[in-house]
């Protein structure tokens, strides 16, 4: 897992430089456990994380509720005053969340996100885990 931290650094940090106004950017498991992260502290980014897996949880269950969709999350985009928060998956039981400002347009912030995914979303997996242990 330590391997895999650091070969993130360089594709988040080009997320980072490439669209303006990011706060942090964080990849997480479906379970809430950070994986990676770029701006922002390690304390944040985790509150970060664990928050995003109940948000997924959130929006699973509401598409279920949706005839024509097949359940399965895509992006979750929040405004708030200031600033915005993306959720989107990015592969196998792991997601990619964006703080942002008002700066970065969220059609151009998604896309910026997208294209991350595109490139990197076989990296951007995250095993089942039992008992805290990846299976």
């Amino acid at each position: 897992m330590i391997q895999q931290r650091q070969n993130f650094d360089w594709m988040l940090r080009d997320l980072y430089n490439s669209a303006p106004g990011i706060e942090m950017i964080v990849v997480l498991s479906a379970d809430g456990l950070r994986i990676a992260r770029y701006g922002g502290d390690p304390d944040a980014a985790d509150r970060v994380a664990a928050a995003c897996a109940g948000m997924q949880s959130l929006v699973t269950a509401v598409a279920d509720e949706i005839p024509a969709t097949d359940g399965e999350m895509k992006l979750v985009l929040v405004e708030l005053n200031g600033g915005y928060f993306y959720l989107m998956a990015a592969g196998a039981n792991a997601y990619l969340a964006v703080l942002s400002d008002m700066v970065c347009e969220p059609g151009l912030m998604s896309h910026y996100m997208r294209d991350l995914v595109v490139r990197i979303g076989a990296h951007l997996t995250s095993p089942p885990r039992r008992n805290g242990q990846s299976v």
